[in-house]
């Protein structure tokens, strides 16, 4: 019987679980999941979907190091689960891989501190899995040899399905043109560059997902939708003429990824981002092919790009159709794919054990 595959991580958000169930189907794996901060919008799910088990970060070490896995894969979350994961994997005699979507230095005391045994980690660990090649450009300058890029995906069957945005509209008073941005009340992602844009007006109505209403009180034009499920979040980019992905850096926060592009092109929703936005700088989002993108933080740029959107259909039409086209490899399948050649190159691989 082939030993499964140990995957060390704190959450797994909803937008994983596709993820790792198609993983599952070609590399047997159980999940050790240690809990902790949230770095997502979305609270973990009780059950993955795949084998799984739940213990603290003290326990991982002695996870790793069971011999009960052929590799180990951990994320780079965690205070001492990344190391403690390394060392199993070393005393076990397995492959280490390094599951990363950071492409910057976090600027905090603790990750400063920390950084110089995680970019060991990065330069030593067997394999690499990259969010992108913006992700993979950062850990290859620290010596990471083996990367391999595991696109970042959402369940496109869901996404993709109709929403209903006409009922949305309605109850916004069918305003002439909607934005929407989901932007939790977190300084990277960039909620008042939009506010800031808005208090010039003539950008239409913003749409804002996933913030208390105090955030935007008496701002017109813009409307305070509170957090929605993913049901109500399809119908609001079904609804939405334009969304926005306004996110910038901090001195503790780039956007890894932004998954709402990927939700927001599956609706066929054209986009505006910031180039803080790891789906820009992962290559996802080129501008002025599939998309528009302003610098982070730049009120006035993102006003621009959405004056510029907002009077022009077929350039909004265009720029939607061909970031549809450009999203087809990003899905839960290219994903697990790409996880598996990254266990097949250091012969960890279900077909080499």
């Amino acid at each position: 019987m082939t030993r499964p595959v140990l995957v060390v991580t704190n959450h797994v958000p909803p937008d994983r679980v596709g993820a790792l169930q198609a993983l599952n189907e070609i590399e047997p794996l159980e999940v050790a999941i240690y809990g902790g901060r949230l770095h997502h919008g979305a609270a973990g799910v009780d059950d993955p979907g795949v084998p799984f088990r739940r213990l603290g970060q003290s326990a991982v070490l002695g996870a790793a190091a069971s011999g009960d896995y052929r590799a180990v894969i951990a994320s780079s979350a965690g205070r001492i689960a990344l190391p403690s994961a390394y060392l199993g994997a070393r005393k076990a005699n397995v492959p280490f891989i390094y599951w990363t979507g950071i492409w910057h230095q976090v600027a905090t005391p603790t990750h400063l501190a920390a950084a110089p045994l995680v970019r060991w980690i990065e330069s030593h660990a067997d394999a690499v899995i990259a969010y992108g090649p913006h992700v993979a450009n950062y850990v290859a300058g620290h010596g990471a040899a083996n990367v391999h890029v595991a696109p970042q995906a959402v369940d496109r069957d869901f996404w993709s399905q109709p929403g209903n945005g006409k009922v949305l509209r309605a109850a916004l008073g069918d305003p002439e043109f909607l934005v929407g941005v989901a932007a939790r009340d977190a300084p990277g992602k960039g909620l008042q560059t939009a506010l800031a844009a808005w208090r010039e007006g003539g950008l239409g109505d913003l749409a804002v997902a996933g913030t208390a209403a105090h955030e935007i009180e008496g701002q017109d034009a813009v409307h305070a939708l509170g957090a929605l499920n993913p049901e109500q979040m399809r119908d609001l980019y079904a609804a939405a003429d334009l969304w926005i992905v306004p996110s910038l850096a901090t001195r503790a926060f780039k956007e890894p990824w932004g998954l709402v592009v990927n939700e927001a092109i599956h609706q066929g929703t054209p986009l505006v981002a910031s180039d803080a936005v790891g789906a820009v700088a992962g290559g996802l989002i080129v501008d002025g092919k599939n998309g528009l993108v302003f610098a982070g933080g730049d009120a006035a740029g993102l006003a621009a790009a959405v004056k510029r959107l907002k009077g022009d259909a077929e350039l909004r039409r265009r720029l939607a159709a061909e970031a549809t086209r450009s999203i087809g490899s990003y899905s839960f399948e290219s994903w697990a794919q790409a996880c598996s050649q990254a266990l097949a190159s250091v012969s960890a691989g279900r077909g080499g054990c």
